[in-house]
């Protein structure tokens, strides 16, 4: 009876969504518009969410929440067709997807390339979404039973293994970032004293560091910097062939489909790694079980949508840490989770009880968000792909005065501006000398939830750490945590790999990084 009743709420919610005319516009514009986010190189999804957020403050929850997944799902997807075209990745989630598609692109099939992305993000999408619908009750009811002493640990490991699995350069620099976000979110008065902290004597900080301002500035600002500073003429190819795809190439795939729907939910549920890991961990699980590895790389169908059905369902499993525990699963999901919060939503296990329909809301725009860019991609790539002509120089000053106007909305506080500011410039050089920016940005997010939940369980065992591992749940996320920690020390990973001969998870998935 509970699975007819979800799926009644589901349907309920699908059938109040299309009721409403005004939301069609603004599903296929927002689809629209993510899907040319992601196809202009130097913008990203992270990026159009986060901008898009400010810029829903004004309408209702339903109404933002299906702008901002409609233009997560465009832009996952339309950082192919540069990838395709140009052998140009429009975003890190697309860059395995140019390892074929540029080639099939050349020898004259760039619409069969682009049809078989758009099919295969499509029903990826859909099968991220039936794993959110699914497994989201499940984690709730145990989230329920967590105490203070799991929600520091799980804040803890979210901040780690991101830090771990996003670092170019040493895991240290993750760890770090990540520990510097935290140590921006204790800026303000305390939750349970209310003393200011690091206020300096500042009234503008009292109310601690708004978390959008923090996230424009994090992702926008480097962004246009290096994409200014790295700037290069292209030359767009011309889409070749028929878009739609052949029933017999999709069903000859099936099984590359169902497996790299499977892994991008698997890692998408991993807090802070994201679509980018998602697509590499799927191609190459698809080239080392492929009977004819060597034609992977030279246009290999089987390739493309491996990297592309994985990537569209990180979404739905990206999302589900999100809701369940309050903590994203990938970059765009913090830009989410900050727009959420914006509108009043709190993502965690009290959500389901506040808000009892906002899962099945949720799947039914994830539903509609990924028919709109079903739709958009198959009958309008053709002039899509004529956005690749413009110059850098002429979209991302556009992005930049969005970003101004966004941070100053939130608000009329021009505090915000000179906080954007400060925290891109900072972000900057940390990207220079390779420190990865998700961290910090998850540290800011998460920071709150660690801090107050540790000092709450301090207080309620009156100064004894005893309690994490007194509690199952606390004592297997403190393995994990120092697991995690202890497995990159390296004396501890060259006795692993003699132990056992086979890798570390981590460190299989950082491998198939670009």
């Amino acid at each position: 009876m509970g699975g007819l009743h979800e799926l009644a709420a589901f349907g309920g919610q699908l059938v109040a969504i299309l009721a409403v005319p005004q939301n069609w516009f603004v599903l296929i514009g927002a689809s629209l518009l993510g899907i040319v986010f992601g196809a202009l190189p130097g913008l990203t999804a992270t990026l159009g969410v986060g901008l898009l957020a400010t810029l829903t403050y004004g309408l209702g929850y339903q109404t933002a929440l299906i702008a901002l997944i409609a233009l997560y799902v465009g832009a996952i997807y339309g950082g192919s067709y540069p990838a395709i075209l140009l052998n140009i990745p429009g975003t890190a989630a697309s860059a395995a997807s140019a390892m074929d598609g540029y080639p099939m692109s050349a020898r004259g099939e760039g619409g069969k390339a682009l049809g078989l992305t758009t099919t295969a993000s499509f029903i990826g999408t859909l099968l991220g979404m039936l794993a959110l619908a699914i497994l989201s009750p499940l984690i709730v009811e145990i989230a329920l039973g967590f105490t203070s002493y799991e929600y520091f640990l799980l804040a803890l490991f979210g901040i780690l293994i991101s830090g771990t699995l996003q670092s170019p350069d040493l895991v240290v620099k993750g760890w770090i970032a990540g520990f510097i976000g935290m140590a921006l979110s204790v800026i303000g008065r305390d939750p349970l004293m209310f003393y200011p902290r690091y206020t300096f004597g500042q009234p503008a900080l009292d109310q601690g560091l708004e978390v959008v301002p923090v996230l424009i500035g994090a992702f926008a600002i480097p962004q246009i910097i290096s994409t200014l500073a790295s700037r290069a003429p292209l030359a767009v190819t011309q889409v070749q062939g028929r878009v739609v795809p052949a029933l017999g190439t999709l069903l000859k795939n099936s099984r590359h489909i169902v497996r790299s729907a499977a892994i991008g939910i698997g890692i998408g549920a991993v807090p802070g790694v994201g679509e980018d890991i998602a697509g590499w961990v799927s191609y190459g699980t698809a080239k080392s079980t492929s009977r004819h590895p060597e034609t992977f790389g030279t246009g290999e169908p089987a390739g493309l949508v491996s990297a592309e059905t994985a990537n569209n369902a990180c979404i739905g499993g990206a999302l589900i840490p999100l809701v369940t525990l309050g903590i994203p699963g990938s970059p765009p999901a913090v830009m989410l989770l900050g727009a959420l919060m914006l509108h009043g939503l709190t993502p965690g296990p009290m959500l389901s009880i506040s808000n009892p329909t906002f899962i099945a809301e949720l799947a039914a725009i994830m539903v509609l968000a990924s028919a709109a860019m079903c739709v958009n991609g198959l009958l309008l790539a053709k002039q899509v792909v004529k956005v690749l002509a413009l110059p850098a120089e002429i979209f991302l000053p556009v992005v930049a005065v969005l970003s101004v106007l966004g941070s100053y909305a939130l608000g009329l506080n021009v505090e915000n501006l000179y906080l954007m500011l400060a925290v891109g410039l900072a972000a900057y050089l940390l990207t220079i000398m390779k420190y990865p920016i998700a961290p910090l940005v998850i540290g800011v997010i998460l920071g709150p939830m660690a801090d107050e939940n540790l000092r709450r369980a301090l207080m309620v065992g009156q100064g004894s750490p005893a309690g994490f591992v007194e509690r199952p749940v606390s004592l297997v996320l403190l393995a994990a945590t120092l697991l995690l920690v202890v497995a990159q020390i390296p004396q501890a990973r060259r006795f692993i790999a003699r132990a056992w001969p086979g890798r570390s998870a981590a460190a299989d998935l950082r491998d198939h990084r670009p």
